[in-house]
């Protein structure tokens, strides 16, 4: 008996396989992948989403077809968007902590390594002293240089290894604050209404009659897509409700702009990624502004550093 879960927090998972028991191949096929961290299959990114009904579908149909039998239990709630937040800011100072540690290991690694290159190293004959061969003293030449070899490649490869640990560390420390940066969080609010109105207009689209094209969606096809997208809308109106938050706190602080077609003029002078343009156009969502060419470049109002007025 396998039992394919989903819930908002952990995402979509699998109980019940076992290695060697055939379930690993028909997951693989079905877009699953193996966590080793978790020791179980999951459906990747679907943490912190609603369930994939079409891939929780499909598997299951697939397992079925290749002889087991399959149980489903989803969960169609949803976490709050803060709650999301709080859990990603959680686990990624976890993997900060886990990586920093990790950078640890691997540098004590490299001077260990390193010490040992120099202790083999040190044990040649000074000067670089020749093999002589026919000698006594020739097998134990060889071998020391093959150790002292085989010890300095290693700490070459240690070096490398703390030096890429280190890297991914550093970066590990600056996720959180990208995914917070101000035109970024902007630019997410207008992501998020594009997708919330996208789902608003599946609710009346219009369907395909093989006889008359399209037609008006019927109220009882209102009703259904209604009810059958209302978790999809309830939580994008929730996500765009917290980041709209988080965008009013940045301009409250300072740490935004905050300007907009009401506040931006043509002939204004503005600071955009570091370089002073003149504005030409301010358009609904973005800016035009001059490039010294004979065409102009567009910009969210998001992006606005500071602004001049002309004198």
């Amino acid at each position: 008996m396998l039992t394919i879960t989903h819930t908002h927090e952990a995402g979509t998972m699998i109980d019940g396989t076992s290695r060697g028991d055939g379930t690993a191949e028909v997951l693989k096929s079905t877009g699953w992948r193996w966590g080793r961290s978790i020791s179980a299959w999951f459906v990747p990114q679907s943490r912190d989403r609603l369930p994939k009904l079409h891939t929780i579908t499909r598997t299951k149909s697939a397992l079925e077809a290749a002889g087991f039998e399959v149980t489903t239990e989803i969960d169609n709630g949803h976490r709050t968007t803060a709650d999301v937040e709080a859990g990603k800011i959680e686990r990624q100072a976890d993997r900060v902590d886990a990586l920093a540690a990790k950078a640890a290991r691997k540098t004590s690694a490299e001077d260990a390594a390193y010490d040992k290159a120099r202790a083999a190293l040190d044990r040649l004959p000074e000067g670089g002293e020749p093999i002589k061969v026919g000698h006594h003293s020739e097998g134990r030449h060889r071998n020391a240089i093959a150790k002292a070899d085989t010890a300095m490649r290693k700490s070459v490869e240690a070096s490398a290894e703390a030096t890429v640990a280190q890297a991914r560390a550093d970066a590990a420390t600056h996720t959180t604050d990208a995914r917070y940066n101000p035109v970024t969080v902007a630019n997410r609010i207008e992501t998020l209404g594009a997708e919330l109105r996208k789902l608003e207009r599946r609710i009346t689209a219009q369907c395909y009659d093989d006889t008359r094209g399209y037609i008006d969606a019927t109220a009882e096809q209102i009703q259904a897509r209604t009810a059958r997208l209302a978790p999809h809308l309830d939580e994008k109106r929730d996500q765009i409700a917290y980041w709209e938050a988080v965008r009013a706190a940045q301009v409250e602080s300072g740490k935004a702009t905050g300007y907009d077609r009401a506040t931006v003029k043509k002939g204004d002078r503005v600071k955009i990624r570091g370089q002073w343009r003149e504005v030409v156009r301010a358009n609904l969502k973005t800016v035009s502004v001059t490039t010294g060419y004979t065409w102009t470049d567009t910009a969210p109002y998001a992006e606005i550093q500071q602004l001049v007025r002309p004198e």
